[in-house]
């Protein structure tokens, strides 16, 4: 019996250790912002965006190419005058008012609100831009995009 309830201890043990491991052990982000800045969409540079769905647009700008994913499903993008307004967050228009990273408090609207959070941004490569924007239902250019910050 003693030796049962020690290996029972050890067995006890062994299990709490691995919770309390498992609970130090710092999560990976789920999502990191583009960097560096010069690496980000360039609002003011835009040649072409597409609406593929609700959630996803991919963007050009010269001959780099953007996924971009909204928090939420936004179906008032794919509706109106065919253009999009990309929104810097606040704490980026002085270094970079220009440039769309996939930080908090970026958005995208059309020519009406509510603006749409962006969840991400990265760079993708000519195939997958032109595979993803050939299913895109609405589509546009960069030409009403802001000038000034």
């Amino acid at each position: 019996m003693k030796s049962a309830l020690t290996g029972l201890l050890a067995l006890s043990l062994a299990v709490a250790a691995s919770a309390a491991s498992a609970q130090t052990k710092p999560k990976a982000p789920a999502y990191a912002p583009l960097r560096p800045v010069a690496d980000c969409l360039r609002t003011d540079r835009i040649n072409e965006w597409h609406v593929v769905n609700p959630r996803t647009l991919t963007v050009r700008n010269g001959p780099n190419r953007f996924l971009v994913k909204l928090q939420a499903a936004c179906p008032q993008l794919s509706y109106g005058p065919p253009t999009l307004r990309f929104q810097p967050n606040e704490a980026n228009r002085a270094v970079a008012p220009f440039s769309i990273c996939g930080e908090a408090g970026e958005s995208v609207r059309s020519t009406q609100p509510p603006r749409c959070p962006i969840q991400s941004v990265r760079k993708i490569d000519k195939a997958e831009f032109d595979k993803l924007s050939a299913h895109a239902g609405r589509s546009g250019s960069g030409a009403n995009q802001p000038g000034k910050p």
